[in-house]
């Protein structure tokens, strides 16, 4: 063995050590007004149609990643790419969308949370992985979590099944995470979010041209379509894969705990949607399991 290096190691400077918390603060705001832009632009376009835009936009804004790493990508991949195309993107984004008509914004993201939680469970069931007592009880605490806000209303109106597409929506996150994980470990990050968002938005958009509305559509959910796949899934998608390549997938998942918070408070401040004692709770149970669930072993 070499001796010890007697060189201290350089400390980051000011601003390099206030970058990630800079960047996972902008991403959890970003990714937290994607579901109030749902709210927004879903009830004017339907649920396909505004995940077709947002699709479409988020693909062409990765399209130079794709470009960069065409190499790495080949036929043999295409069904696996197809397939967590729609785990990850045509589906899940297409429940977020029809619950964004019937909840509110707070209700998607915190389901949303679940998608951690889910990754784990998935592991488990299908691919071998062990999950161990401290991650089995922040399972449960997500899923009790889901029946406390399942069990709330707004306005005099159940929430259940707006709850249960975005458990849906959650469950098809961590299904495509496992398959791209073992799939298409190997293709760069940006290439593989490029490809399927892609591959997706075609998947998409038959069905939406089918649903597309009659009525005129108005400037401010046009602009909310186009917020939400430029900013919400396209620049978004660039800036968690950063996250990834410099902090790792576990450190770079703690922008979910962010996510619910201000998914809040941008429907409170723009679209005067209360928080609910029922969400609040429910957000704490399932965002303490997740915290649970990402603590290392001791």
């Amino acid at each position: 063995m070499s001796a010890p290096s007697l060189v201290r190691p350089a400390v980051p400077s000011l601003p390099a050590a206030w970058l990630t918390p800079v960047e996972l603060g902008v991403l959890g705001a970003m990714w937290g007004s994607s579901f109030m832009l749902m709210r927004v632009a879903a009830k004017d376009f339907g649920p396909l149609p505004l995940v077709a835009m947002r699709l479409t936009l988020g693909a062409l804004v990765l399209l130079p990643l794709l470009a960069r790493a065409r190499g790495s990508l080949t036929r043999r991949l295409l069904p696996a790419l197809a397939l967590v195309g729609a785990l990850n993107a045509a589906v899940p984004f297409s429940l977020f969308a029809w619950a964004a008509q019937r909840a509110p914004a707070g209700v998607g993201a915190i389901t949303n949370s679940l998608a951690v939680l889910f990754t784990a469970l998935v592991a488990f069931l299908f691919f071998g992985e062990t999950i161990g007592a401290r991650r089995a009880v922040s399972l449960l605490a997500g899923f009790a979590g889901v029946v406390v806000l399942a069990s709330g209303k707004v306005a005099g109106a159940s929430l259940g099944w707006a709850v249960a597409a975005g458990v849906s929506a959650a469950f098809m996150y961590g299904v495509a995470a496992n398959l791209a994980r073992r799939y298409l470990n190997g293709i760069p990050p940006g290439a593989t979010a490029a490809s399927t968002l892609a591959l997706a938005a075609v998947m998409v958009w038959p069905f939406a041209l089918a649903t597309w509305p009659e009525h005129a559509i108005p400037a401010v959910s046009w602009g909310a379509a186009s917020v939400l796949g430029v900013f919400g899934t396209g620049i978004g998608y660039v800036m968690f894969y950063r996250l990834i390549q410099r902090l790792g997938p576990a450190r770079a998942a703690t922008v979910t705990y962010l996510v619910p918070l201000f998914a809040v408070a941008w429907a409170w401040l723009l679209l005067d949607e209360p928080l609910t004692p029922t969400m609040a709770l429910a957000g704490a149970l399932i965002l303490g399991g997740v915290a649970l669930g990402q603590r290392k072993a001791t």
